[in-house]
């Protein structure tokens, strides 16, 4: 299974995903090119930019927008 397909399932069961947790799972180190990819492929993958208290930096959450 490719990765887009992997990252679509897994955000189908309603869970979100992160960058980190992308390659820790699926071992995908370009989790923002799978999403646009998704994204013209129809799907409507949303992005919630999250900050870290701790050290100030964003990073990007991505799940699929709920019908």
């Amino acid at each position: 299974m490719s990765h887009k397909q992997e990252i679509l399932e897994y955000l189908k069961t309603g869970n979100s995903l992160t960058p980190l947790e992308a390659l820790k799972r699926f071992e995908c180190f370009r989790l923002g090119a799978r999403c646009y990819d998704l994204r013209k492929e129809g799907h409507d993958i949303q992005t919630e930019m999250i900050r870290n208290p701790w050290s100030g930096k964003r990073y990007a959450k991505y799940f699929l927008k709920k019908a």
